[in-house]
């Protein structure tokens, strides 16, 4: 529960709107358990044919007489008491002293509870007289009046402290969805799409889980502090009518909450589990609907309707194992209550019909029942029944929220190993040379992606990355962007390590354009201007003119305004890498990182990006991963990876003369060209 604890936190800036649901739901408790003290009134008036007023003085005269039998009787025991202190001392008047003491401390309490119950009809009659009528049918419609009224009015009540509880969770929800978000998005880029925890779990994590742990917030303001002011209000009046019962029913509380306990552990790993599911789903369906182009190509659609129904099949049985924990409660709790209200009944309905005070030898009341008593008991027994009832599901929703709360927080508390730096310093434009110097990195430990790569590049100078896939060239150039940083070793700008400087300074210096051109569902200006803040339209237009994607961009319906749609699905691979290109050209980067751009597009809009590029990266320090010849023209010098090492560095034309690696890319290369 720790985690659902933190979560709570989020509610203390609207401390004060919990406050007033509170008052409102002691109100409410209040006017639910009134409601069922009218059960008493109505059934003097509709079972004697007599108006209240008459039943008040009735109960008037007879608490008269028993204050005239309790006040002589209590003078002759203090006579007596008088009478054995001038007799000398003896075991016979100790014994007898305490007799008479016992004695004297029931006609005491006695004569005390006639005083008080003489004092409550005497009060119970002015109201009586000042509000109800004397006719008896009269009376009763003002009671039935009174009590819709009071159902009004509960409800009133009821629905501002919902409301105010609901506003409570939802505000606090969008406080921790966006403390949330501020956390994940400045994770290391491995955290996402890497291992079995990628971008569907997050998902997960900010929809499921968010809104489970909204319910268990909801649960905790809501019935939590609502339900149990009904029971202790009914308590309260049932206690009035006696105690002793009323305990005899609560009786069976410790047992009803050691059930609760067991089932509320029960329900946290079930719901953990199904959370789980939830996340495969979320996965299923990432994988299909970004990759439906194969899916519909190899003619999948069979076995991916097949796996996600194995992982719904899965989902379900999860959910109906948490629907069946949390179906058992209720039954149960009801039981136990059952139970303890039939106990309870018996043994007032035995004082009632055999005029008794006592049971078992037990004091159980003052004064011997009436049935009219008896019923307006039992009907607040059911009425404390009612909440505890409802509180029979409240725990297991608490340890679900718990179990959501967990694996928010799970991300939450996760800090990324590249670190802002905010106090560092402030990186100017790149001046003198890029440096890679003894550098090794490892996703997984022992497992060496790049291992002592050593290269300089001069500013203003372009260099090219070619090998094998999954040499670490993508690698390497990341660690510029410090979406990772060295396991080993450093990299320098003008002689300062990155991790020294400011990071946001560091990636204002750089502009990327990767081989899939990342767009969003936005337009085509807000596209270009992306990263740039306060960019006009005319700094957007130059940007496009530069990169030849100014005419297309016109042709469009609504030019720059045009929406592109997800991912840019509304264009070309051409026009979407020279949209990605015009947003780096826009940045005015000092450093320019290219990332197998052009293997995706044809050969025109290749041509197009090239003379845009010459253009563009002059007096501009440039890294370019490629296997296409001619971006390889554009290159000052190549550099040749290995198996995360460096194997050569040259002109093409000195590799193809001593690299033998290259050369067997060169001829694959070519030969696929000409296939």
């Amino acid at each position: 529960m720790k985690n659902f604890l933190r979560a709570l936190r989020h509610t203390w800036p609207y401390r004060y709107r919990l406050a007033f649901s509170v008052v409102c739901a002691l109100c409410a408790a209040v006017l639910w358990s009134l409601n069922f003290t009218a059960i008493y009134p109505v059934l003097t008036i509709l079972g004697n044919d007599r108006n209240l007023q008459s039943w008040a003085e009735e109960r008037i005269k007879e608490t008269e007489k028993q204050i005239d039998q309790y006040v002589p009787a209590l003078e002759r025991c203090t006579a007596e008491q008088e009478r054995l202190k001038a007799m000398p001392a003896s075991e016979w008047r100790d014994k007898r002293e305490r007799s008479l003491a016992g004695d004297m401390a029931k006609l005491e309490s006695k004569l005390n509870s006639a005083r008080t119950a003489q004092y409550r009809y005497q009060l119970l009659k002015s109201y009586i007289l000042r509000f109800l009528p004397d006719d008896s049918f009269q009376a009763l419609a003002s009671l039935i009046g009174l009590l819709v009224l009071g159902v009004a009015i509960k409800g009133v009540f009821e629905f501002g402290q919902e409301s105010l509880v609901g506003s409570v969770v939802n505000l606090s929800l969008y406080d921790l969805r966006n403390r949330f978000y501020r956390n994940v998005i400045h994770l290391d880029v491995n955290e996402f799409g890497h291992g079995k925890e990628g971008t569907h779990e997050l998902m997960s994590r900010f929809t499921n889980d968010m809104e489970l742990l909204g319910v268990g917030i909801k649960t905790l303001y809501g019935k939590v502090i609502a339900e149990p002011l009904k029971a202790i209000c009914c308590i309260i009046w049932a206690s009035w009518i006696s105690w002793q019962l009323t305990f005899m029913f609560l009786i069976l509380v410790p047992i009803a909450v050691f059930v609760v306990g067991k089932v509320g552990r029960l329900m946290k790993r079930a719901t953990r589990r199904l959370l789980e599911r939830m996340s495969s789903i979320y996965k299923i369906l990432q994988e299909t609907f970004l990759g439906i182009r194969i899916v519909k190509a190899f003619t999948m659609e069979p076995y991916e309707r097949r796996r996600f129904k194995r992982a719904t099949l899965d989902y379900y049985h999860k959910s109906q194992l948490v629907v069946n924990i949390d179906a058992l409660a209720g039954p149960v709790i009801e039981l136990l209550g059952v139970a303890a209200g039939a106990m309870a009944l018996l043994a007032g309905a035995y004082l009632v019909l055999r005029d008794q005070t006592h049971l078992f030898g037990m004091r159980m009341t003052q004064q011997p029942l009436e049935a009219a008593e008896l019923i307006q008991l039992y009907a607040l027994l059911a009425a404390i029944a009612d909440p505890v009832r409802k509180l029979s599901s409240v725990w297991t929703k608490l340890q679900s929220g718990a179990a959501a709360g967990d694996r928010i927080f799970d991300y939450m508390d996760r800090m990324p190993r590249v670190q802002v730096n905010s106090q560092g310093e402030r990186l100017p434009r790149l001046r003198a040379s890029v440096e890679f110097r003894d550098v090794c990195f490892s996703y997984i430990p022992g497992k060496d992606v790049l291992s002592g790569v050593n290269l300089t590049c001069e500013a203003g100078e372009t260099i090219a990355l070619v090998g094998k896939n999954g040499c670490g060239k993508t690698t390497l150039l990341g660690m510029l962007l410090r979406f990772y940083d060295p396991s080993h070793g450093s990299v320098l700008l003008d002689g300062v390590d990155i991790r020294r400087v400011n990071l946001r300074t560091l990636r204002q210096q750089i502009g990327l354009v990767s081989q899939d051109a990342i767009l969003f569902d936005d337009t085509i200006h807000n596209n270009i201007a992306y990263g740039v803040r306060g960019a006009t339209r005319e700094d957007v237009e130059r940007a496009a003119k530069q990169t030849y994607a100014h005419d297309f961009i016109m042709q469009r319906p609504d030019g720059y305004d045009t929406r592109i749609g997800e991912s840019g699905g509304t264009l070309s691979g051409g026009q979407k890498q020279r949209i990605a290109l015009a947003r780096a050209v826009l940045r005015n980067p000092s450093l320019l990182i290219l990332d197998e751009f052009t293997s995706q597009i044809d050969s025109e809009d290749e041509v197009l990006i090239h003379k845009a590029l010459r253009e563009f990266m002059k007096g501009r320090t440039t890294f370019v991963i490629t296997h296409r010849h001619s971006t390889l023209e554009i290159a000052d010098r190549i550099v040749v990876l290995d198996k995360g090492r460096v194997e050569a560095v040259g002109t093409h034309r000195e590799l193809l003369a001593t690299c033998s690696l290259y050369q067997r890319l060169h001829e694959a290369h070519s030969l696929r060209q000409c296939a």
